[in-house]
């Protein structure tokens, strides 16, 4: 039987200014020797917006006269396809099927690899890899994002803020409140999280550059980071 594992592939370190070159090479060659060890190893990557969002956000908000959420949604949803269309190309070794842009269609993993970006307003790639998982039967999300572990508050504003390792649903729902607003700062968004804890999913959080801890993710060994759990 297949091994299926989802990846929310952060847009801030596909590009936290422009297209991280090094980290796409590092992160290829890790994923290429996962997929390599075993033909039944599969992957869904979803890709996050990162600095095209936010500089196209940004640009939107001082020009527009009234600027709105929605068209802020869409704006973050047209980078995260643009970074989701370069991880296809970087993995069309393993990867046949167009980029998903709709995690509840219909869709097959053709060969090892499904890269998928995000849906529509009102929801996060996050929630994206939500459904996915959902759909096939992953046990786990590994969220890759720029920070190592999730705080038990914003470690640049508050130096008390503490590592967390391992945390319920409902503790994190304290953390990230309910309401998703496009662009914000969240470990993982409300929408997302209120889904992952109603199926009873598991979400890894850990740092996306750490090349040597995704390895260890990957292979069921020890590793640094959060696991968010039922």
């Amino acid at each position: 039987m297949a091994s299926i594992q989802v990846i929310s592939l952060g847009g801030s370190i596909i590009s936290p200014q422009a297209v991280d070159i090094h980290f796409l090479k590092g992160f290829y060659s890790i994923i290429e020797d996962y997929l390599r060890s075993d033909m039944e190893h599969k992957l869904i990557i979803v890709c996050g917006g990162g600095a095209p969002a936010r500089s196209y956000q940004k640009a939107y908000k001082q020009v527009a006269s009234s600027p709105d959420n929605l068209a802020l949604d869409w704006i973050g949803i047209a980078a995260t396809r643009l970074n989701a269309e370069l991880i296809r190309y970087i993995f069309q070794d393993f990867c046949d099927d167009e980029v998903v842009t709709d995690p509840t269609r219909p869709t097959v993993i053709g060969r090892q690899i499904l890269v998928a970006s995000g849906w529509k307003p009102g929801f996060s790639t996050d929630y994206d890899a939500v459904l996915l998982a959902e759909r096939f039967h992953a046990e786990f999300v590994i969220n890759l994002s720029n920070i190592e572990q999730v705080y038990t508050d914003d470690p640049k504003q508050n130096p008390e803020a503490a590592p967390i390792k391992d945390i319920t649903w409902v503790k994190f729902k304290e953390l990230v409140g309910e309401k998703w607003e496009p662009g914000r700062n969240v470990p993982f968004d409300p929408v997302a999280t209120a889904h992952a804890a109603r199926i009873g999913l598991k979400v890894i959080f850990a740092l996306g550059r750490d090349g040597d801890n995704l390895k260890s993710i990957l292979n069921a060994k020890p590793y640094i980071g959060t696991l968010i759990h039922p």
